[in-house]
């Protein structure tokens, strides 16, 4: 059986780059990439795969921008020293093999979804996703691994229920009630993590949850009435776009040496 790697990879360049307490400069942003570089060869050897795809950001407007104009208005821009040096080290990831994976309008996030659960729903062997976002936890619901690189651990089913309060499955409509303050997702107003939780676990789904919040004479449904449209846009947000015309075929990912 195959295995599949995808490595979200701004994830890891962005938390290498941030690491350092130093200004921004070109300097800073060359020593990151041969750090990041260092931590997709470890990724690699260390997981040897049979099928690996790099998936990075190609930034600008996503389908999330159109949808919601606020979306990621809060984040700070990639400083300009490090996007001036990515094409540079996407050529150096090309000349070790890797078949570097970026598609306009989406994020790396949707690439990776549809990638993987394709590989799962072919059966295709185990997939391995190497990033520490939310987002794509919800993909162990559907037979994935997640490997948090910097703590070297795995998550799995029992680490989301553990962190999270809700088993994978139930994790998108967590981060919708909840919202997320980095990407500026607004879900809905004083609702946080535990109140999510609680919610998914008496009521199953989000249209459930709005269906009881009809009866809710408390101040949280009135809230949940009231912000009803946010929830669902919320919801939209959070969601992995898994129909993306990746444009590359499973040779193409193929992997056999580093």
């Amino acid at each position: 059986m195959g295995r599949l790697l995808a490595i979200d990879g701004l994830n890891i360049v962005r938390r290498v780059y941030e690491a350092s307490p130093e200004p921004d400069s070109p300097e800073k942003a060359d020593l990151a990439l041969r750090h990041a570089l260092s931590s997709l060869r470890t990724l690699v050897n260390d997981h040897e795969p049979t099928h690996l795809l790099p998936a990075f950001d190609f930034g600008g407007n996503t389908w999330r921008h159109d949808l919601y104009a606020g979306y990621r208005e809060g984040r700070a821009p990639m400083p300009s020293p490090l996007r001036a040096a990515l094409p540079a080290f996407y050529d150096k990831l090309r000349g070790f093999g890797m078949h570097v994976v970026s598609v306009p309008e989406v994020e790396a996030d949707d690439v990776i979804g549809t990638v993987v659960l394709r590989w799962l729903a072919e059966g295709r062997g185990e997939a391995t996703i190497a990033s520490t976002d939310k987002d794509l936890h919800g993909l162990i619901a559907h037979g994935a691994r997640v490997w948090d690189h910097f703590k070297s651990e795995w998550h799995d089913h029992a680490w989301v229920e553990k962190k999270w309060g809700v088993p994978a499955e139930q994790l998108p409509d967590l981060l919708a009630l909840m919202g997320d303050v980095t990407d500026s997702i607004p879900g809905v107003s004083k609702v946080g993590v535990k109140t999510a939780a609680k919610l998914l676990r008496t009521y199953g789904t989000l249209d459930a949850i709005m269906a009881g919040a009809g009866i809710l004479k408390d101040s949280l449904g009135e809230t949940l009435r009231k912000e009803r449209e946010m929830l669902y846009l919320s919801r939209q947000l959070v969601a992995l776009k898994t129909d993306v015309r990746v444009g590359v075929t499973w040779n193409m990912l193929a992997w056999s040496h580093l």
